[in-house]
């Protein structure tokens, strides 16, 4: 995957840079003209192209072709991993309007100032957002999950402001849109017993046929989760380790790897999908599409729920400090649109969640609904946003109803005070 935007070309009639000087009056004067009804003319008319940057799970091609077909405005999407990300958020702040990022990565890239605050009431779904990332909790008494938890990172005091509000106030610093639980992925047909821990991975009878992702603030995560099910130590919040609790988890790995344990450490979700698809790794660190993706070429491959919980993430769209005028008005219309249905129904059926389930449930099959949602055996095939079949009728997802789910999150993908720290022994891991 490429880290480099494509260059926006100038189309003709207006330029996108012309436009920023003009277009917001021009489309103020097409609609008030009365000639024009609907916003996908307008901003047709308009020619507005919003360059979008982000992970792989979520700039995908299919949204873009829908939000042209819809809005009339040209999406420019670039997939990078996420620490490319963090990254070209805040050395190329010119290069991208919209940053399609997760929580744990905003807390490093907002304080910085390259994007700006959002304004809910210009957000047409802001109050059929999940409570998750409001105040951090899926039902009122739930706990919340250690880590960066989204909510922590969602909100600022003012429209200026860089420093993260301690409640939700009328200033968001991305809306949320992606999220999910993680677990292990499995081979079933291959692990020859039952697993219910993460401590599993660690089983010598699966020496040199395991791997974790080598994404440091989501592999130390991983890693978190296994060294307290095995009981090695109990961390006072794994999302933000002491010093010398990130040596004694790195010395464990390093250890684990030496042994052998390990056949590989992936960092894309092709590289997941090959290790597990041809069997050189029968346990590992995996994402819900990944496991898909194996399932779908005819090989079994279970998303293993472990009695521990999960390790969640969560994503959202940011927007550039430098984008007014009618950019600006065009990046909210496009946020709104994403969160309208369409585009949460699309990724619901890839295995995530939709950060505003009410409007995504119009868009889903009550099948569909059923079975990714509330966890109910498929009443007929299950298919992929593409047509292909991915489950039989009959069949449950793994981990089950959405609420069993996300309400079994032990922790987040965090940014630590020690990250630098962190990052450092990581390296040291992956070098040894």
């Amino acid at each position: 995957m490429t880290t480099e935007t494509t260059s926006t070309k100038a189309e003709k009639g207006l330029s996108r840079r012309t436009l920023l000087k003009t277009g917001a009056a021009a489309v103020g004067a097409i609609a008030g003209s009365g000639a024009i009804t609907g916003f996908p003319t307008i901003w047709a008319k308009t020619n507005i192209t919003l360059r979008q940057f982000g992970t792989g799970v979520s700039n995908i091609n299919a949204i873009a072709e829908k939000c042209k077909a819809d809005l009339g405005i040209t999406l420019e999407m670039t997939a990078t991993d996420s620490d490319a990300a963090a990254q070209r958020a805040v050395t190329q702040p010119d290069s991208y309007d919209i940053a399609d990022i997760e929580y744990w990565i905003a807390k490093k890239v907002f304080p910085t100032g390259v994007l700006q605050p959002m304004d809910v009431k210009k957000l047409k779904y802001y109050d059929k957002i999940v409570p998750l990332f409001i105040n951090g909790k899926m039902k009122p008494d739930s706990v919340i999950a250690q880590g960066t938890a989204p909510h922590t990172v969602g909100f600022v005091e003012a429209q200026g402001a860089k420093k993260f509000a301690k409640e939700p106030t009328q200033w968001m610093t991305m809306v949320p849109t992606i999220y999910n639980a993680d677990t292990l992925g499995i081979r079933p047909d291959l692990v020859g017993r039952n697993i219910t821990s993460w401590a599993d991975i660690m089983d010598p009878k699966f020496k040199g046929k395991t791997s974790i992702l080598n994404i440091p603030s989501i592999g130390i995560m991983d890693a978190a989760m296994i060294m307290e099910a095995l009981g090695n130590i109990k961390y006072a919040d794994k999302g933000n380790m002491t010093k010398e609790e990130i040596d004694k988890t790195i010395e464990f790995l390093i250890k684990a790897k030496g042994d052998g344990q390990f056949r590989a450490f992936w960092k894309s979700f092709d590289e997941s999908v090959n290790l597990m698809a041809s069997g050189e790794v029968v346990i590992q660190s995996m994402w819900s599409p990944a496991v898909a993706a194996v399932r779908s070429k005819g090989i079994a491959c279970k998303y293993q729920p472990l009695k521990e919980g999960y390790r969640a993430w969560g994503g959202g769209l940011g927007l550039a400090s430098h984008l007014k005028g009618a950019e600006l008005d065009a990046a909210y219309e496009y946020i709104n649109w994403y969160t309208s249905g369409w585009v949460g129904g699309y990724l619901n059926r890839q295995g995530y969640y939709s950060a505003c389930m009410e409007t995504a449930k119009g868009f889903m099959t009550a099948d569909e609904w059923g079975y990714w949602i509330e966890g109910k055996p498929a009443q007929g095939d299950i298919l992929s946003p593409e047509g292909k079949v991915m489950e039989k009728a009959g069949a449950v997802r793994d981990g089950g109803a959405f609420e069993a789910r996300m309400g079994a999150v032990a922790c987040w993908n965090s940014v630590m005070d020690e990250d630098r720290y962190m990052v450092r022994r990581w390296n040291e891991f992956i070098a040894a």
